[in-house]
């Protein structure tokens, strides 16, 4: 079951992960959230990680810990 997280305006985003390429051919991991479930659903936060709602538009996102 990928990891939710209900916001104050009652709106549930589902985590995920994608590995992405930078310009100089490096490999990195970027969470995002997402209203739907798509491939790359993680089941649960990332250690280190913590999930933070913004103030202005209730979007989650992920900060270190």
């Amino acid at each position: 079951m990928p990891y939710e997280f209900k916001n104050t305006k009652g709106v549930t985003y589902y985590l995920h992960s994608r590995e992405v390429e930078l310009r100089g051919g490096k490999k990195q991991t970027i969470y995002f959230f997402a209203k739907d479930i798509r491939p790359g659903a993680l089941d649960e936060v990332p250690t280190g990680y913590k999930v933070v709602e913004t103030v202005k538009t209730g979007m989650p996102i992920l900060k270190k810990a």
